[in-house]
């Protein structure tokens, strides 16, 4: 099997996992943060290096109140043990997007949890918080022509791979995965710049039931593309 280097998955369907086991939509929330766990040690396991999860994006905030409360409570709770995890599992955290506007506990966190996983060479697993593709292009443009502006940097060298340096990703391979569950068929202003060539595999599972074998199922199907030419290996049907 050809395992792709880099997985993206954006975690979809906590709030209706929990709805069809009438439930309160925090419970999915909290149900679905414990999957992480499973999935990062699995994909490990499968020879992935890579894994970035959507777990709290820009417009989340957007959402009722008591749900983002809720939710930042689930971060911070994740944050502490995180660092257990990690260093079981020898992972890598880094946080992708604008940590600013999260409570000041919650920034020192990820500063601390980053710093002490800097050093280990297991999975590198990047989390997408406060996160929107937009925003991060914005910031990452700003931050570009503040350089040209004071010389550091010649507007006539800008190309593809100096722009990419200023993204949240730099130095981390593009995903050769996506993965998306609970049946949306959108990218949700998720790594807009960064999956121009991934491959896309959109199941109907929620977050909470996606599994071992539904990971394997999403790779399967990545093996199945011929990704010299984009298109279907002879002998399959696209999906």
């Amino acid at each position: 099997m050809n395992v792709p280097q880099h997985v993206a998955i954006i975690l979809d369907g906590n709030g209706r996992w929990a709805k069809s086991k009438g439930m309160p939509r925090n419970y999915g929330h909290a149900q679905g943060s414990k999957n992480v766990e499973r999935i990062c040690e699995e994909a490990w396991r499968m020879g992935i290096k890579y894994l970035t999860v959507y777990a709290f994006s820009t417009e989340n905030w957007n959402r009722p109140q008591d749900e983002v409360d809720a939710l930042m409570k689930l971060l911070r709770n994740y944050m502490k043990t995180c660092l257990k995890t990690a260093k079981k599992n020898d992972m890598k955290i880094r946080v992708i997007g604008d940590i600013t506007r999260l409570d000041e506990d919650i920034r020192n966190r990820i500063v601390e949890l980053e710093e002490a996983t800097k050093g280990n060479g297991g999975l590198n697993f990047q989390i997408a918080i406060n996160y929107g593709s937009r925003d991060e292009i914005v910031r990452s443009v700003k931050k570009l022509a503040a350089d040209c502006a004071e010389g550091k940097v010649d507007a006539g060298s800008i190309d593809e791979r100096l722009f990419g340096q200023y993204l949240d990703t730099s130095g981390i391979p593009d995903p050769d995965l996506l993965i998306r569950t609970s049946g949306e068929l959108r990218l949700s202003n998720f790594l807009l710049w960064q999956l121009a060539y991934t491959e896309f595999y959109f199941t109907d599972v929620y977050w909470p039931d996606f599994t071992k074998e539904e990971l394997i199922k999403a790779v399967d199907y990545y093996n199945s593309r011929d990704r010299r030419y984009g298109g279907v290996k002879e002998g399959h049907t696209d999906v």
